[in-house]
């Protein structure tokens, strides 16, 4: 199951019953989200944009593992956002954090979680992909 922390409080929100597309802008990757697969991992909560990002390459920093805790996975909800569970205001503390932030887009990806009522279309912000990694 995704990580979750238990400091935060997170909204009620409803995982998808049903298939919708997750388009990430910068990669020009479409997925298709399978609810029967959800969790897909464990970064971030269960559905979220970070956990269905993660288990298909897609990679989105989170510093503190996709609990909430800080800023990193900051992304742009560009299209979809009547689909996601509305930000709490921890989210929305967190948030405050982030640089470069577009009111009614920006969510913390591993707090984002679509329903599946409609397609998503998320970006990634350019200042936000560490395309240098350390191996491990």
């Amino acid at each position: 199951m995704g990580n979750k922390n238990p400091y935060l409080t997170v909204e009620d929100y409803s995982l998808p019953t049903r298939a919708y597309q997750l388009t990430f802008v910068n990669t020009s990757q479409t997925i298709t989200v399978d609810p029967t697969r959800i969790p897909y991992g464990d970064d971030g909560l269960p559905g979220s944009i970070l956990d269905i990002a993660l288990a298909h390459g897609i990679p989105i920093d989170h510093a503190c593992g996709g609990v909430g805790a800080c800023s990193t996975c900051h992304v742009y909800v560009l299209e979809g956002q009547r689909s996601c569970n509305p930000a709490s205001d921890d989210e929305e503390d967190q948030l405050d954090n982030a640089p470069k932030l577009i009111l009614g887009k920006s969510r913390l990806s591993c707090q984002c979680i679509p329903d599946g009522s409609s397609d998503l279309v998320v970006e990634v912000p350019s200042w936000n992909r560490n395309l240098i990694r350390e191996g491990h």
